[in-house]
């Protein structure tokens, strides 16, 4: 395929998703892949620590983009959630904060934009000439395979449908999860999420193709990850297309009804009105989110309100820089940028 195309793609993508608005195991079926996993006994996260790799704002050497990733390390596991837009960014990020993703196994990836799934094949292969298992095995929400389109319905604008053929030629496994999954004690994917409140967090201009034809896409294999702490719950998005409030209320259901010790991520409100924004915050007040890391898609004037509406200060609710943690026991490291 020619540069010139996948460039074009690549703009149509960023167009689509709001952009431009700002070991190894053989691959297998992904049917066979998703049905592999053994029962867990469902656990509590004791260790957990998140480090935002992409997102807008960045201070020091790293770089800031419209995209999304974090490395989560959890238990002695380390996956990473998203890969950011630009091919690079990540791995510069990466080695400039001294995280070596060559001793990353797994990766999450949230839905199909290209704002989270650019970087999903150079960062494979950057590691993968020297750690064969790196960042090999990756967990999807069904549907994320769906082809998409414009209204035009003349290209293919889902990267990873370019990507998929390679990345299991070169021995990655995709593994597709219909429904909640708990991957390791108290560390769960939600999966594509029951839209039981009315949230439209998706910007309505891409198409999805079905067996019935194409229509709307609302990213219905959008998937976050929860983790079940002491403290309460942990809520990573990457822009919670599926809408916020219907993925708390969901893991509640399958996890615990907990409090939310946590919440961080993209939670796509940056052009909401006052009524979404009132209505999400009342909701999310009731969830009783105590740290709050509002990151990529949910606005920086968003972050401020809800600083005020969830009774939050400065330490527990920030806007999401690059390099910025949140850590089990010490909270939020809000960077120099977003201090």
């Amino acid at each position: 395929m020619s540069s010139r195309f996948l460039r074009l793609a690549q703009i149509l993508v960023a167009f689509v998703t709001g952009g431009f608005s700002g070991a190894v195991a053989p691959a297998a079926s992904l049917a066979a892949e998703s049905a592999s996993a053994a029962p867990i006994a469902k656990g509590r996260v004791r260790a957990l620590k998140i480090t935002l790799l992409s997102t807008m704002l960045a201070d020091g050497d790293e770089l800031g983009e419209w995209g999304f990733s974090a490395l989560v390390e959890v238990d002695g596991h380390r996956l990473l959630f998203d890969t950011g837009a630009n091919k690079d960014v990540v791995l510069r990020n990466a080695e400039s904060l001294k995280i070596d993703l060559t001793t990353v196994p797994e990766m999450v990836l949230s839905h199909w934009h290209s704002d989270h799934v650019g970087g999903f094949t150079a960062l494979r292969e950057a590691v993968r000439g020297k750690a064969p298992a790196a960042l090999a095995r990756t967990h999807v929400g069904e549907g994320i395979f769906d082809p998409r389109g414009t209204v035009s319905r003349g290209v293919e604008i889902n990267p990873l449908l370019l990507a998929k053929p390679a990345y299991e030629q070169g021995g990655g496994t995709f593994v597709v999860h219909a429904q909640p999954v708990q991957l390791y004690p108290g560390v769960w994917l939600t999966g594509p999420v029951p839209r039981k409140f009315p949230e439209r967090n998706w910007s309505g201009r891409a198409e999805r193709k079905t067996p019935a034809g194409f229509v709307e896409d609302t990213l219905p294999e959008d998937t976050a990850m929860i983790f079940d702490t002491a403290q309460g719950l942990v809520v990573l998005t990457g822009c919670g297309h599926a809408g916020v409030v219907n993925i708390i209320d969901h893991a509640r259901t399958f996890v615990r009804p907990a409090k939310v010790h946590a919440l961080l991520g993209g939670i796509h409100l940056f052009s909401a009105d006052e009524k979404t924004l009132g209505w999400t915050a009342e909701r999310l007040r009731g969830f009783g989110v105590e740290n709050f890391i509002g990151a990529h898609c949910t606005g920086v004037e968003v972050v401020y309100r809800f600083r005020g509406d969830l009774g939050l200060d400065r330490a527990h609710a920030v806007v999401g820089a690059v390099g910025q943690t949140f850590e089990l026991g010490q909270g939020i490291n809000p960077g120099g940028i977003a201090r």
